[in-house]
């Protein structure tokens, strides 16, 4: 017997959003994407402390001309959906702006071989740092949704709308129907 089961890990936290870690990372999409332009600002509240913060609308055309730096960067194109995390057994939103997995999901829900990609695991495997950082992305074999995940899905209310207008996704009231597995 050993002091700590052997495949514990430390919980990364009770965060309500995915992170890629580095290695495999393997998932379930459980919602369709929501698909906008997504830019950070810094402001400093009453209180002189600083703070950064996301700013996210529908279309480029909503995108002002003061977040796009000189480069023509500063702005990205992001899908925003909710997804079992298997790491960490719970559901969390995920949000991607990376272009290359962004490429990799598009290829395997127009695939004829996998399809709709609500229907399979995605283990999104992350290797170097900052610059260096590569992402590979395989699908998993279908399965069926495990009624643990489906349980949890169901008993979680997320409105991914809410992040278009700044709030806290998981305090919005949102539709159950329109969430539901």
């Amino acid at each position: 017997m050993t002091f700590l089961p052997t495949d514990y890990k430390v919980p990364q936290g009770s965060n309500n959003y995915f992170k890629f870690q580095a290695g495999e990372n393997i998932f379930r999409i459980l919602s369709n994407p929501i698909i906008g332009w997504e830019w950070w600002t810094d402001s400093t509240d009453n209180e002189g402390k600083q703070t950064r913060k996301p700013n996210r609308v529908h279309d480029y055309e909503g995108v002002p001309v003061s977040a796009v730096d000189a480069d023509g960067r500063g702005v990205k194109h992001f899908w925003a959906m909710i997804v079992w995390n298997y790491q960490d057994k719970k559901v969390q939103i995920l949000e991607i702006t990376q272009k290359g997995i962004q490429r990799a999901i598009q290829g395997l829900e127009r695939s004829k071989g996998w399809g709709d990609p609500k229907n399979y695991d995605i283990s999104v495997t992350k290797t170097g740092e900052k610059l260096e950082t590569e992402y590979s992305v395989m699908p998993i074999p279908p399965k069926h949704l495990a009624n643990e995940i489906k349980a949890a899905f169901n008993k979680t209310t997320i409105n991914l709308e809410a992040l278009f207008d700044g709030k806290d996704p998981f305090k919005e009231d949102v539709d159950p129907e329109e969430v539901k597995v």
